[in-house]
């Protein structure tokens, strides 16, 4: 059905595509190895691997055709190409290096090299924006461990250890908890370094008073989930008090704007608007939120006059912040899930003002 869907995608005058980027090949094939190239033509697909994933690309593309090669997979596939007479090959040109490009016109006849292959836009990054049921379950099970992770750390965080060791807590704990992995490097900014929104983990001691922050995720069966939670450790001063429930408006009302049709610009909007109503909105530097999957970045942005509606189906993060050099800095964020009726949150902890 999906690599239905993605050959149906391709504009007029192509007849096939080459899949390379391989989050995509995993999608329309199942395949999970580190070296594949997919050719969707003819109402066919052929995925290109080498020796090593004989038995593994068998099992797990299964209802595609598998050929291992002793070259390079890409060389393969496009000959494979060529030998099948296709006359325009479409490919993802945001996913296609120059270098990459360059490997697959030196494998074609100088005679098709011009017209063989032409960039298609990112077909199937588009189909991976909408999730079906099966991949909804496994990223509600993704975010939940990290609900519950998160539940964990709440009681090991104090003041004295480093931010490392915090995420070396988490990771193991995730690991434990049945993780193949973590989405991406964890964050945990505590102090003044709360006001870096990437802040990855360092040897800073946790402060006896201020934030930390927290940004994770851990993924399961190839689907990433994400989120943030902003704790207080200490007596807050009134304005950090002040500047979480701000943030915590801000991210609840990003939330309820969620619905299938509405334009993901005005689910920024909806964050921005409270934050800058009390003149907060200028440390609030980046965009609301994201696609998450296979990827942990994906399709679609939330993101200030981004006119793309939302679809039933999708999920996105929604992760306004607030960070002030020198001081301090909040974010929350959540998965959300948008179905019929709105959306619904995949990471439900406690967003609640929280002092350690």
């Amino acid at each position: 059905m999906r690599q239905r869907r993605a050959a149906a995608a391709l504009t007029e005058g192509m007849d096939a595509l080459l899949v390379t980027h391989l989050p995509d090949v995993r999608y329309l094939t199942g395949f999970t190895g580190s070296s594949a190239a997919l050719l969707l033509a003819g109402g066919k697909a052929t995925l290109f691997t080498d020796g090593r994933y004989t038995a593994q690309a068998k099992a797990e593309a299964v209802g595609t055709k598998v050929v291992i090669v002793p070259k390079g997979t890409l060389t393969a596939a496009c000959e494979a190409a060529v030998a099948a007479g296709i006359k325009h090959c479409g490919f993802d040109a945001a996913q296609t290096t120059v270098a990459t490009l360059e490997t697959m016109r030196k494998a074609v006849p100088g005679k098709v090299r011009r017209s063989l292959f032409r960039p298609s836009g990112p077909l199937v990054a588009h189909l991976r924006e909408v999730k079906d049921d099966a991949e909804v379950e496994i990223m509600r099970r993704a975010a939940l461990t990290g609900c519950g992770l998160f539940d964990r750390m709440l009681g090991y965080i104090r003041s004295g250890l480093t931010e490392i060791q915090v995420a070396a807590e988490l990771e193991h704990a995730a690991r434990l908890a049945g993780a193949e992995a973590m989405s991406f490097e964890t964050i945990v900014a505590s102090g003044e370094r709360s006001a870096l929104p990437h802040g990855r983990a360092t040897n800073t001691k946790l402060p006896k008073r201020g934030f930390v922050t927290l940004d994770f995720g851990v993924v399961m069966d190839g689907y990433c989930s994400d989120m943030t939670r902003t704790v207080h450790l200490g007596k807050a001063s009134q304005e950090e008090f002040d500047v979480y429930h701000a943030v915590l408006e801000a991210q609840e009302a990003a939330v309820a704007a969620i619905a299938p049709g509405v334009a993901l610009g005005d689910v920024d909007e909806a964050a921005r608007s409270i934050l800058r109503a009390v003149k907060l909105d200028e440390y609030f530097t980046h965009s609301t939120g994201h696609g998450v999957g296979l990827e942990i970045h994906e399709g679609p942005r939330v993101a200030k006059d981004q006119k793309e509606v939302l679809k039933r189906g999708m999920v996105v993060t929604v992760e306004p912040g607030v960070y002030m050099p020198g001081k301090f800095g909040v974010r929350i964020e959540d998965m959300v899930l948008v179905t019929a009726g709105g959306g619904e949150v995949l990471t439900p902890s406690v967003k609640a003002w929280t002092q350690l």
